[in-house]
């Protein structure tokens, strides 16, 4: 079971405690709520407390890292928090695709002549794109949220470096190891090779062949010698950006024939590899103690224990801390899901890159802002009754609020109660 964290008068982070015990001491006027998500407890008389050793531990990964709290005291190591913060990498690069677009079109439309800029935007050292960056971000945003809540002693991660050569082929060694799979071919031959010198879904020979896409670049594809293969004109241009699955769902063997020869793609572990060290390098700058650990080491200590694969299960795991832990079947994690704090455009355009819509009026609308959890409680009407979810303003003062279950609209900010300012992050 979740624990409940615990800040003193002067809100200084103490023990987290069981619900229980937290409901008596709200109940008896001792605290109050300081906080409704992850829930958070003020006492409103102690001042100081005792505290264990508690281990703030991380299990980093591409779309979603597992957090967990390991309490170390003298009998037995427990997890008393646990969560698996889900990214958006994703989503931040394909906003800044769409921003590229936009500004290309203005680029190449007839307009009036813009001085070019002087080329001296040097990338300082240790630059991430801001897809990777983002993940990088939110490990540290909650590190420092933790700690502000709770008592945490030391810091551990599970520090893994993939080698993607090996991870598609586990025998390559020597001089192949060190020039890799195209040394001494280009692209275009080393396709040929690789397929034959004919379409892969025509079988067609003796004729122009192109590189082709099997995952499109407009389905999240990329330019990866994993993610190219040779085909005809004819039939490039019959599949378009089509999956490969719906393009030959009619030729079952020829499908499973490409698969065979098809790689797995690494953009994942790419994404693991470009951030790890810089999330380590974030995670030291405090001064805290941090350690790290080997995901064989994690994966033996779950095996061992016999606990279920999850992103938070391996962070509990992690290290040699983690190989006699107690996880109660019944704890369930908090679900973080990053949704970022709004966006910067100043007014939505239409496809040819124009202004569609007026320039962005301020966030704040009668004291609430998109986002914000709210209670709502309307005394009479249509909309009778109580509300409580996340709002999204209106200039007007008529808010929708979205509930667990549907989406409200029309609802007067006068009945909205605000429960928690939005903090960039979907809770569940």
């Amino acid at each position: 079971m979740q624990r409940v964290f615990v800040l003193s008068n002067a809100k200084k982070p103490l023990m987290p405690c069981n619900p229980a015990r937290a409901r008596r001491l709200l109940k008896r006027g001792k605290a109050k709520v300081f906080r409704r998500i992850p829930f958070t407890i003020l006492l409103t008389e102690r001042k100081n407390g005792e505290t264990q050793k508690l281990e703030l531990k991380f299990d980093p990964g591409s779309k979603t890292t597992g957090i967990a709290i390991v309490s170390h005291g003298k009998q037995i190591s427990k997890c008393i928090w646990a969560a698996n913060l889900e990214h958006r990498g994703n989503s931040v690069r394909n906003a800044l695709e769409s921003k590229r677009a936009s500004r290309r079109s203005r680029r190449g439309r007839k307009t009036r002549y813009r001085k070019p800029r002087f080329l001296n935007r040097i990338r300082p050292k240790g630059w991430l794109a801001p897809s990777l960056m983002s993940r990088v971000n939110n490990v540290n945003t909650w590190r420092n949220r933790i700690q502000s809540w709770c008592p945490v002693t030391s810091l551990t991660m599970e520090l893994v470096k993939f080698d993607t050569q090996k991870m598609q082929n586990a025998e390559i060694s020597g001089v192949e190891y060190q020039q890799g799979e195209l040394s001494g071919y280009e692209v275009r031959e080393y396709l040929l090779e690789k397929f034959g010198r004919k379409c892969v879904y025509c079988d067609a020979k003796d004729i122009p062949l192109e590189i082709e896409h099997v995952i499109p670049k407009s389905k999240g594809g990329s330019d990866r010698v994993s993610n190219l293969t040779i085909a005809c004109n004819k039939c490039n241009q019959k599949k378009n950006n089509k999956p490969v699955e719906e393009f030959l769902k009619d030729k079952p063997n020829v499908l499973n024939r490409l698969s065979t020869q098809l790689k797995s793609s690494l953009k994942d572990t790419a994404a693991v590899n470009s951030t790890i060290f810089k999330t380590l390098e974030v995670l030291k700058s405090d001064g805290l103690k941090v350690s790290c650990s080997t995901g064989s080491r994690t994966k033996y200590n779950r095996i061992k224990q016999d606990y279920p694969k999850a992103h938070w299960v391996d962070a509990a795991c992690v290290s040699e801390s983690g190989e006699n832990i107690f996880i109660s079947k019944k704890h369930k994690p908090l679900l973080i899901k990053a949704m970022g704090r709004g966006s910067r455009q100043m007014c939505r355009v239409d496809k040819y890159g124009f202004p569609r819509t007026t320039a962005k009026k301020q966030k704040m609308v009668k004291g609430f802002q998109t986002g914000d959890i709210v209670l709502a409680n309307v005394p009479s009407g249509k909309k009778k009754g109580v509300y409580q979810g996340r709002v999204a303003v209106r200039t007007s003062g008529s808010f929708n609020i979205k509930t667990n279950d549907t989406t409200v609209q029309g609802i007067g900010y006068r009945y909205c109660k605000l429960i928690q300012r939005t903090d960039g992050y979907l809770y569940n």
